[in-house]
């Protein structure tokens, strides 16, 4: 545990907090607590969360940039292996899920599936190392799963969802994106009748469009917060003695290896759905 002060409780609230910057009581500056963070409001930011995105987004940048450079027509080594065969999964899924003509997909794709997973890997570095290296240097809060953070999740998910809406205008137009949200799922062929359904068929549609965004959101970060809540549970129980530790052990070792398929599930449902939605905004039905 970091803290042998802290109580159980404690100890899992300090877990959970991230590290929060905003304005409180006319001034700027980060919060302490739970409460300092809620008060700052909307325009808070969780500058844990912005920090380790960016870093893992610049790491594989970096990574595939390097490996892109160095690539070679003969042997290939080990980093050009993995990362072709990175590359060659998410082009059979774009071919088998994208039905349109894009160049911009695959690359989406290919970002949000490795740069989920990286954030989604964060979650098995066990939960005092970071956050006690931070305390040592005077930073109280650090959160390191970016994906266990509802902000960043529905950051992604509303990336996503704006490029939906923006191919869904440029290639039906005003006039057949609207279509799509009033003249189904109810049709007739008398026109008054056709009319009436006009309101019933916006309000299903729209509330269908709306949940794209939130359950792509949601589902990432449920899956995410429970691991790490689970994560630090299981630490809870070093402190408990030899037995319980040994026990504890045992324990996050079975849950660090099943997460590892979490990790890469959350990844991969999350660039499938991309590839579907992206898909629907270019189908005319």
């Amino acid at each position: 545990m970091s803290s042998d002060a802290l109580t159980s409780s404690e100890y899992i609230k300090h877990h959970l907090q991230n590290l929060t910057w905003g304005k409180l009581d006319g001034s700027w500056g980060f919060a302490h607590n739970a409460a300092e963070a809620k008060a700052m409001g909307f325009m808070a930011i969780h500058v844990d969360t912005m920090f380790w995105s960016t870093v893992l987004g610049l790491a594989f940048l970096y990574f595939f940039r390097k490996v892109a450079k160095n690539a070679q027509s003969g042997t290939p080594g080990g980093m050009q292996n993995f990362v072709e065969m990175i590359v060659e999964f998410v082009d059979t899924s774009v071919r088998g899920s994208f039905s349109a003509k894009n160049d911009l997909v695959a690359p989406l794709a290919l970002t949000v599936f490795v740069w989920i997973f990286l954030m989604n890997m964060m979650d098995l570095i066990p939960v005092d190392w970071i956050p006690g290296l931070s305390k040592a240097v005077g930073i109280e809060h650090m959160r390191i799963v970016p994906s266990a953070d509802p902000n960043a999740t529905f950051g992604m998910a509303l990336s996503v969802f704006f490029l939906m809406l923006f191919y869904s205008l440029k290639i039906k137009g005003i006039g057949g994106f609207t279509g799509e949200l009033t003249l189904q799922p109810f049709e007739s062929k008398n026109m008054l009748v056709q009319a009436l359904f006009i309101p019933v068929n916006f309000l299903l549609e729209f509330v269908s469009l709306i949940a794209k965004p939130v359950s792509l959101s949601l589902r990432l970060f449920g899956n995410m917060y429970a691991g790490e809540m689970i994560f630090i549970l299981i630490a809870l129980m070093f402190s408990g003695g030899v037995a319980m530790g040994i026990f504890g052990g045992v324990l996050q070792l079975g849950w660090a290896i099943f997460h590892i398929l979490i990790v890469t599930l959350q990844a991969f449902i999350f660039m499938t759905l991309t590839i579907v939605y992206m898909d629907m905004a270019h189908s005319e039905h």
